[in-house]
């Protein structure tokens, strides 16, 4: 996914990556890039929308994961079971409207342009809830095994999130490590008025590693 227009999530890996992983991480985003140009698909996106949809009690993450597995195993046999793991885990027994009545909304997206440095950041298919009738949850996910997502990175990027969601309050935000069923709202990671300088800092010096890998490509 080119970085000029990429996820927040895969964005909140990348800033915390060592160079010499970042480097091979943004080949492989190169790579991919090319290979959906060519009809290539997204790993994570089916295994989010059969956790979505046991949310919505439409389907159970268990069996979708082994379909999903058996239609493709080669790929998926490791970590979707990881990742299966990790969400149950954070749904069944941390989530804080556990005793409360839920509503599954339709899925939330918006993207955010960072005019300094002219780049669009994704924060698309949220879990959306409206929880006992009286407030919201929206989650958003991170899937990476490496890095763990840190205070900071949390941080940044409930502050993204707000840019991109200003209709939302910001206390009705969360992140989701999903592999390590850790979820991340403002009452655990308060703000500090820096997010902005550090999330741009790091966008731009990620960017101007990936453009000049991407020339290797034209």
């Amino acid at each position: 996914m080119s970085l000029e227009t990429t996820n927040l999530r895969r964005l909140l890996q990348l800033f915390y990556l060592p160079p010499n992983r970042l480097q091979a991480e943004l080949r492989k985003d190169i790579r991919q890039e090319i290979d959906k140009e060519n009809g290539g698909g997204d790993f994570y996106s089916p295994f989010w929308a059969d956790a979505k949809d046991h949310v919505a009690r439409k389907a159970d993450l268990g069996e979708q994961t082994a379909n999903r597995i058996a239609a493709n195993s080669r790929t998926r046999s490791r970590l979707y079971p990881l990742l299966m793991a990790g969400f149950l885990r954070w749904w069944d027994e941390k989530r804080r409207w556990r005793n409360e009545e839920f509503e599954f909304l339709a899925s939330v997206n918006a993207r955010f342009k960072i005019e300094e440095i002219g780049t669009v950041v994704k924060v698309e298919n949220l879990i959306a809830l409206k929880v006992g009738g009286e407030f919201h949850r929206l989650v958003y996910p991170y899937f990476s095994e490496d890095p763990i997502l840190s205070k900071e990175a949390a941080r940044i990027g409930l502050w993204l999130m707000h840019q991109a969601l200003p209709a939302y309050p910001l206390e009705d935000l969360r992140i989701l490590d999903v592999l390590r069923s850790a979820s991340f709202g403002t009452i655990d990671v308060p703000l500090e008025g820096n997010e902005p300088q550090i999330f741009i800092g790091h966008h731009a010096r990620v960017l101007a590693a990936w453009k000049k890998l991407r020339e290797e490509y034209n």
